[in-house]
């Protein structure tokens, strides 16, 4: 890839639109790892190198919370999208800038690209992962909330359904479905025909679908259901707690084997609240919980002295909980530092 130049231009009749989303994501998303695509290392070569180790800082700066939105969404992992941020910056420094046509499709191309091949050695790791495997929690703003496609498509919900579609099936859902791309644009990022890209987005399209649920999307009805949630556990209220859950409610737990998280899903009401009443009396003493925007919607964010060590999202159907996601490795919520 490096030396090689992409050619991207909006897609008739879809530019106006997924570029405010592509946009929205880019400012709303991008916390952690603003160093990434730091100095270029040009400066010994003069006036002009200066210029375009200048010009090669400001354009990546520009793309990089885009970068991470495409990345995080392919991998599920803040750290890992972050990563490919880096890789992508430096990948970028040691390219003539003057010879690309046009910086986004570059770039893009090159974030997607090492995220299809970091997701490739992550599910080869993932085969040993202790317990359940949940996607990587993430502050995200207001911005993200206001957008429904965004918001759907940052949440854990979907973000695990993804995880039955192949890296490169991922990777067109991501660019096509979430960002916009034509079928062209995405055909260039992954490597593909553009017929190939097609039949690989409607496969992909499919498979979302087939598996997905279709969970409350009301942003001030999450936020009250959340709050009440948290209510009932920090009051140790066992039926007030089971009033806000669904009867087939489940509680999926990602300790990664480092921390007292179940191993299985927790299912059923009565279950489910038991669980969460122990997993409350648990936290550390002198902990601190908030609601916050993560992945898109209301979360809780448990924090004991500056550390995040628990983070929570759920997912509500007619009102009622019907899952509850709780990330509790501490390797995974570098995402939820508030």
């Amino acid at each position: 890839m490096p030396g090689d130049t992409a050619t991207h231009r909006p897609a008739a009749g879809r530019g106006p639109e997924r570029g405010t989303e592509r946009e929205t994501a880019g400012k709303a998303e991008w916390g952690a790892g603003e160093n990434a695509g730091g100095k270029a290392g040009r400066g010994s070569e003069g006036g002009a190198g200066r210029d375009a180790a200048r010009r090669a800082e400001r354009e990546f700066a520009e793309h990089r919370g885009l970068l991470h939105a495409v990345a995080y969404r392919v991998l599920g992992s803040v750290t890992e999208a972050e990563d490919v941020v880096q890789d992508a910056w430096l990948r970028w420094s040691h390219v003539d800038v003057t010879a690309v046509a046009d910086t986004e499709g570059y770039l893009v191309r090159v974030a997607t690209r090492l995220a299809i091949d970091r997701l490739r050695s992550a599910r080869v790791r993932r085969e040993s992962y202790v317990g359940p495997w949940l996607p990587e929690p993430m502050l995200t703003s207001p911005d993200v909330a206001e957008n429904a496609v965004l918001a759907d498509s940052v949440s854990t919900a979907v973000l695990l359904v993804l995880e039955a579609l192949s890296p490169v099936e991922r990777a067109v859902f991501v660019l096509s479905e979430v960002f916009g791309y034509s079928h062209a644009e995405t055909a260039g990022f992954v490597g593909r025909g553009e017929v190939a890209t097609r039949q690989i987005a409607h496969r992909a399209r499919k498979a979302v679908e087939a598996r997905r649920r279709r969970y409350d999307t009301d942003q001030a009805t999450r936020r009250r259901v959340t709050e009440r949630f948290l209510a009932a556990c920090d009051g140790g209220d066992l039926n007030a707690l089971m009033e806000v859950l669904a009867p087939d409610v489940t509680m999926t737990s990602d300790g990664g084997g480092l921390t007292g998280a179940p191993r299985k899903v927790v299912r059923t009401r009565e279950h489910v609240a038991r669980a969460i009443a122990v997993l409350s009396r648990r936290r550390p003493y002198g902990s601190r919980t908030r609601v916050l925007q993560v992945n898109g919607g209301p979360g809780i964010v448990v924090h004991s002295g500056r550390a995040p060590v628990l983070a929570i999202t759920l997912h509500l159907l007619d009102g009622a909980v019907a899952a509850v996601h709780v990330v509790s490795n501490p390797e995974k919520l570098t995402g939820v530092t508030a």
